[in-house]
């Protein structure tokens, strides 16, 4: 079987893993770096999407047109690149989801506090989720004054911060089987000074049940087969505050294999995926209610002024952090 992969980086572990699992089966791995554009003659038996830039996005969009199965789909991977159009979707799935606003810049956020219309501390994010993108706890206006600084004209979300341990749950799946870490915050504050860096494995049996349940059914929201979910830690309500598509899945044992699987059962069966339509009914609980964010205003989705609020309210009144 041949399986591409679709990627600048061919020696991430995890690829470089898989790689070497499939060769030694006998299969055929071919590198595409997205910049190359599509290759001449037959597509591969199925392609991986280990990459979230435009011109690999547009690579894979091609692939598909031609019949080659996309793991995951262009549409699908797309989709968690829009923060709020993941929240968009994850709501009207009934994901446990941060309550989640658009906002021009943080220079439009830092008005709105000045103002007394925007409450801290909160949850500042870029709205385009990429690699080294903006995501900053605020407690204080000298905080959203440096960040509307440093990133003048960032489209960006806006989500209430929760105290939590310290801690996020980092959840991946691949086809159906979860892998579990817990990692210091990258939002942990002073309040926390104990906390060491780094990443520490859990095996899935740890897991709550309703955690695993919410994990595994972000993949049939989004239709994803290899993502990750990030959750608040702590004794709180389950909170998702993130999903990405084709996440790094470093350090988990019995990860590469299940990649493995996954390509050769894909590519056998010869059939892309698809985003599905979202549910009617929702398929989580509801997460008891907190004091919600204000709505911010925002570029709308549909091109009008920009100056014309376009509040995303995510979910229940929970909270990120």
């Amino acid at each position: 079987m041949r399986i591409g992969l679709i990627t600048s980086a061919p020696d991430h572990p995890v690829l470089a893993a898989t790689t070497a699992l499939l060769t030694a089966r006998g299969h055929r791995v071919e590198v595409l770096d997205p910049a190359s554009g599509a290759p001449a003659g037959p597509p591969a038996d199925v392609y991986l999407l280990k990459t979230h830039t435009p011109a690999g996005l547009a690579l894979a969009r091609a692939l598909e047109e031609r019949g080659a199965p996309v793991v995951n789909p262009a549409a699908a991977t797309e989709l968690c690149q829009d923060r709020v159009a993941m929240a968009e979707r994850a709501r009207r799935a009934g994901l446990p989801f941060a309550p989640t606003r658009a906002a021009a810049d943080p220079a439009e956020l830092l008005a709105l506090v000045e103002a007394g219309e925007l409450r801290l501390p909160l949850v500042v994010k870029s709205r385009h989720s990429r690699r080294h993108d903006l995501v900053a706890r605020v407690d204080d206006p000298a905080r959203l004054g440096a960040l509307a600084r440093e990133w003048p004209g960032e489209p960006v979300v806006v989500q209430p911060y929760l105290p939590s341990n310290g801690w996020d749950q980092k959840l991946w799946v691949v086809a159906g089987q979860l892998f579990c870490a817990r990692r210091r915050s990258e939002l942990a504050g002073p309040e926390h000074p104990e906390l060491p860096d780094g990443t520490a494995a859990f095996g899935p049996a740890e897991l709550p049940a309703e955690r695993a349940r919410i994990a595994l059914r972000v993949g049939e929201v989004f239709g994803l087969d290899v993502y990750g979910v990030d959750l608040l830690d702590g004794p709180v309500e389950p909170v998702v505050v993130d999903v990405n598509a084709f996440p790094g899945i470093r350090g988990q044992a019995g990860a590469p294999e299940a990649l493995a699987a996954l390509a050769l059962r894909v590519g056998g069966a010869g059939t892309p995926s698809a985003v599905p339509a979202v549910p009617a009914v929702p398929a989580v609980p509801a997460v008891p209610a907190v004091p919600a964010v204000p709505a911010v205003p925002g570029p709308r989705r549909d091109g009008a002024d920009a100056g014309t609020p376009a509040p995303v309210d995510a979910g229940p009144g929970t909270a990120a952090g």
